[in-house]
């Protein structure tokens, strides 16, 4: 599957209704970006049950405000609509594909749940 643009319009619809989606936080401008690019592209054809979508941090400066984006590439990964992973740097191939792996074994009761405690001690 190819990436797909996220925008201010889908975000939530895209991250709400599908499992597993990784979010690819760029910029034309950023050499970093462009290095990490063809090996976010080749995980995204690779794993076909994933979305992965992108976000041109200057075309949607809204969604990177939103999400306190202060460096970029930066990947961010919503599992069943809710982020399970946030982290800045371009990844080499092997560390993407063992986030997607770490990302697909994880209990979901157990997210909700720490999730839920946390929100409550706030």
């Amino acid at each position: 599957m190819a990436t797909k643009t996220l925008t201010a319009e889908n975000f939530g619809e895209v991250t709400e209704n599908n499992g597993i989606v990784l979010v690819d936080f760029w910029a034309t401008w950023c050499p970093p970006c462009r290095a990490f690019g063809p090996v976010y592209e080749k995980a995204s054809e690779k794993h076909s049950d994933i979305v992965f979508g992108k976000v041109d941090t200057e075309a949607e400066q809204y969604l990177a405000q939103q999400f306190g984006i202060q460096s970029i590439p930066t990947v961010m990964v919503v599992r069943d609509g809710v982020i399970v992973y946030e982290q800045p740097g371009a990844m080499p191939e092997a560390m993407l594909e063992s986030l997607i792996e770490q990302v697909r074994d994880l209990d979901m009761d157990e997210v909700r749940k720490q999730v839920s405690a946390q929100g409550a001690g706030q």
